[in-house]
């Protein structure tokens, strides 16, 4: 039974790492402006253990997973990272397409069969993006969103150890991702062990400066990061969120632009 959880726990880093892009990829719309003002926010009755942790996630950032981003883009050219991006991100769209079926999002689910199809064969093994060349735009789907689809609320915000801004459900929704992918059954413990290091650098490596930004910008990191995280994750959800403050859609660090909400 051991065997069998390890290559699911080896394809878990690349979601745990997420996080500290995540906070990059919000970086970029983040102001100075307001961030005293959420510091207090509904739905955060951990806030003083959820700021201690970030405050470790942030240590262990700038003393092992910066550095380590800033290597490999100085060790592998630009061409080199985005042909490794377009890899490992085709090897999610079984996860993708998991997730799209289990909301009933059946057009969605036909949309990322083409792409996986496309991308695996005339994009050499996921080399190259064809399918958005295509006009095939690459869809949501985690488990997550699927349990927000079937009515679970979000629980209370949480910053993980190292995995950073989540919230109940999508912690819940974290753990479900990790065995709807059957490509991470497939591959043995050490290329899922691979495939979840490379990715989980070279999302930091997309986002060095962006979050440099964001830590110098926001009079309150914490209080900045938990408020954008939560208008990222509405916007994928497909919720209008008449309280925001006017931040931009937010998509995933690298991916292509998907529509919001998704066709269902």
């Amino acid at each position: 039974m051991l065997a069998r959880l390890l290559p699911y726990a080896s394809a878990m880093i690349p979601r745990i790492l997420l996080s500290l892009a995540l906070a990059a990829s919000l970086g970029a719309c983040a102001t100075r402006g307001g961030d005293a003002e959420m510091a207090a926010t509904p739905g955060d009755p951990l806030e003083p253990t959820n700021r201690q942790v970030l405050d470790v996630n942030m240590a262990v950032d700038d003393a092992v997973i910066r550095p380590v981003a800033q290597g490999y883009r100085a060790a592998v050219p630009a061409y080199a990272r985005t042909r490794i991006r377009n890899v490992l991100d085709n090897m999610q769209e079984p996860r993708i397409f998991a997730n799209n079926v289990l909301q009933g999002r059946f057009l969605d689910a036909g949309h990322t069969t083409m792409r996986f199809f496309f991308n695996s064969t005339v994009g050499i093994a996921g080399l190259y993006d064809v399918a958005t060349d295509f006009g095939i735009a690459r869809r949501t789907g985690d488990f997550g969103q699927t349990l927000n689809a079937w009515g679970l609320e979000d629980g209370p915000y949480l910053m993980l150890p190292i995995a950073g801004p989540s919230n109940v459900r999508d912690t819940v929704g974290m753990v479900g991702d990790g065995f709807l992918n059957p490509i991470s059954w497939l591959l043995p413990f050490g290329g899922n062990a691979a495939r979840a290091g490379v990715s989980g650098v070279d999302l930091r490596e997309q986002n060095i400066e962006s979050l440099d930004a964001l830590r110098s910008e926001s009079l309150d990191f914490y209080a900045r990061l938990r408020s954008v995280w939560q208008q990222r994750r509405n916007a994928e959800l497909g919720r209008t969120d008449d309280a925001g403050d006017g931040l931009d859609v937010l998509q995933d660090p690298g991916a292509a632009p998907t529509p919001v909400p998704a066709a269902r």
